[in-house]
């Protein structure tokens, strides 16, 4: 996929629909201390120009603040960047963790409780799919990858004894998810499972495996258990 600079988003939800830019914005919150473009490309493997300008898409979204930093060395100043998320504290970041925090008084309540939330979503989400009886594992799993794609997850299938898994990249809810994974990730196990009883996927069901990797989570599509 290529960016063009006219393309630019500038709100942060358009920002952050970039897997990118969310891992650009991921090193900054952990880094400690602001960071230069060059070592975000090094952190990233991406090109120094391709971070430049997609710290450009986080700054004008109001995300990140660039500042001048005088070298130690002769030499033109470096621009560093900061986040600045944790400056807006009415973001949708902190709202979704204040309501994930107070949605029930236990952690399998609010599991519970965030499943079903997720197969709510799903009906909207999933009006158009007919019920076409009993959707193969394959079918159901390729419908799942396309909508989480939608979403902004940069999901990825792959096929193997286990059955279908998807690896969930980009996760545009990551922060919050892994304060509250029991809400956050309960929500997404849902809208899996919805998909799948709106398609009339019968013999197929989905689990979720939050964080098998520091950035990836792995969705599970598989037969239903005999019994």
């Amino acid at each position: 996929m290529s960016y063009r600079p006219q393309d630019s988003p500038t709100t942060a939800q358009s920002a952050l629909a970039s897997p990118p830019r969310r891992r650009l914005l991921e090193l900054l919150r952990s880094a400690g201390e602001p960071q230069d473009a060059h070592q975000l490309a090094a952190a990233t493997g991406l090109h120094v120009s391709t971070v430049r300008f997609h710290l450009d898409v986080l700054r004008q979204a109001g995300l990140v603040v660039g500042r001048s930093q005088p070298r130690a060395t002769a030499g033109r100043p470096r621009t560093v960047y900061s986040p600045l998320t944790s400056a807006v504290p009415n973001s949708s970041w902190t709202l979704l963790r204040l309501l994930a925090t107070h949605l029930a008084d236990t952690p399998r309540a609010r599991a519970n409780r965030a499943e079903r939330a997720g197969m709510a979503w799903a009906a909207e989400l999933g009006a158009g799919l007919d019920r076409r009886g009993d959707v193969g594992e394959r079918e159901a799993a390729q419908v799942v990858t396309g909508l989480f794609a939608e979403l902004g997850f940069d999901p990825e299938l792959t096929v193997n004894e286990h059955g279908q898994q998807v690896r969930l990249r980009g996760c545009p809810f990551r922060e919050a998810a892994r304060a509250n994974p029991e809400v956050v990730c309960s929500v997404h196990l849902g809208l899996m499972r919805g998909i799948l009883a709106r398609l009339g996927a019968r013999s197929t069901t989905a689990r979720l495996t939050p964080f098998v990797e520091p950035e990836v989570c792995l969705a599970h599509l598989g037969p239903v258990p005999a019994g």
